[in-house]
């Protein structure tokens, strides 16, 4: 599964030629690469996937996904699964296990 998650540009900056940015995940900050968006500015959200930033949406939208991830984690929890819907009590090393015999 692959998942694109939207960041908010607090600095952008230039390295090997390419547009970079810092970008802030809710909280969490990571690097991703610029070059895809390149009118992007700081203050504005991207969707990341991958390390790459491939559109720049509104705030608006970027927290409608930030409370889908929250109530999923949320149900999640209420199932007793982790995000991954792996049960609590069970690794994700017990599963791969389980499904290869």
């Amino acid at each position: 599964m692959c998942l694109a998650i939207p960041g908010k540009v607090i600095e952008t900056f230039e390295e090997n030629g390419l547009k970079m940015g810092k970008l802030d995940y809710a909280g969490t900050t990571n690097t991703a690469c610029l070059a895809y968006v390149p009118e992007i500015k700081v203050g504005q959200y991207a969707v990341v996937h991958a390390g790459f930033a491939i559109s720049v949406i509104d705030e608006q939208e970027a927290q409608k996904t930030y409370a889908l991830w929250d109530e999923m984690v949320e149900t999640a929890a209420r199932e007793g699964l982790d995000i991954f819907g792996v049960p609590h009590n069970e690794s994700h090393d017990d599963k791969n296990q389980t499904a290869k015999k």
